[in-house]
């Protein structure tokens, strides 16, 4: 365990996945520490939460499993470490055109859901940095080190990178008498993974009684830009489950049926890996 993620890890490793979830940290009190100006609730908004437990059984079926302490609306995993706002960061120049920073949501985010501002003031650049170097940096150094140590032992790796959306973003996206989809399976339009991977992956979500759309209206963000590189035996695919389907979003709470959705995933992994359960994960680090 460290202050910036926990690695959940098999006995051994059997099989070629990796298993993330950046978005589901919720240590507010250590990282915050009283500096925003929104309450716990409105902070939780943003955060992919309860997802870490959702693929808790990852590791059972012979795959690491890396997750977050850090919340996403503090420091967000998903962003590069260049992605600095100017409009919240104090010294940073507006020097490039970049929707996710101007919306507020580079990888230290200005807003959460609805566009609340986080802070009454701007941050120092110094402040900024100390959160890439506590958060960011080791939790993409492990991540690096999982997906090549994989690479090595089976000749590639599949990283699934797991999150959750909001059940409104969906409904939004919706069109004519088209079903909503409960799962959105994003490779960057075939530059993340190959069509084989995605669509085994899909297959699993299918097979368990789920819709399921591909890179709409998640096409997927940094880390499957950064790692996904599938002539070198790299694959990722970003999966984003509907939140309103195992969560209570206002109260952001597990719903009363919770255990029962995730044994539904649990299911999912076991079909996308073709493994057994076989062993208990072990924390590490």
């Amino acid at each position: 365990m460290t202050e910036s993620y926990d690695l959940f890890l098999p006995e051994t490793q059997t099989v070629p996945f990796v298993f993330s979830s950046p978005h589901s940290g919720r240590d507010y009190e250590t990282t915050f520490d009283g500096k925003s100006r929104l309450d716990a609730l409105s902070l939780r908004s943003s955060e992919d939460a309860f997802v870490d437990r959702l693929f808790a059984n990852a590791p059972t079926y012979g795959a690491p499993l890396l997750t977050a302490r850090a919340p996403r609306a503090f420091i967000d995993l998903n962003r590069g470490p260049d992605e600095f706002d100017p409009a919240l960061i104090e010294g940073v120049a507006n020097t490039r055109h970049n929707p996710r920073i101007n919306s507020g949501l580079g990888v230290v985010p200005r807003v959460v859901s609805g566009g609340r501002l986080i802070y009454a003031n701007r941050i120092r650049r110094s402040e900024a940095e100390t959160r890439l170097t506590r958060y960011w940096h080791p939790y993409h150094q492990q991540l690096r080190a999982l997906l090549l140590a994989t690479t090595q032992g089976f000749g590639k790796a599949v990283l699934i990178d797991c999150h959750s959306m909001p059940h409104e973003a969906i409904e939004s996206h919706s069109r004519g008498n088209i079903a909503r989809p409960e799962v959105v399976l994003g490779d960057r339009f075939g530059a993340a993974a190959s069509h084989e991977i995605v669509t085994q992956l899909e297959a699993a979500f299918t097979n368990a009684g789920l819709r399921v759309a591909r890179n709409s209206p998640f096409a997927g963000a940094y880390i499957t830009q950064a790692y996904g590189r599938p002539t070198r035996g790299q694959h990722v695919v970003q999966v984003e489950i509907d939140r309103s389907l195992y969560l209570d979003e206002a109260r952001v709470e597990p719903r009363a049926d919770f255990a029962e959705f995730q044994a539904l995933i649990s299911g999912v992994i076991a079909q996308i890996t073709g493994a057994t359960e076989h062993s208990q994960p072990l924390a590490a680090e």
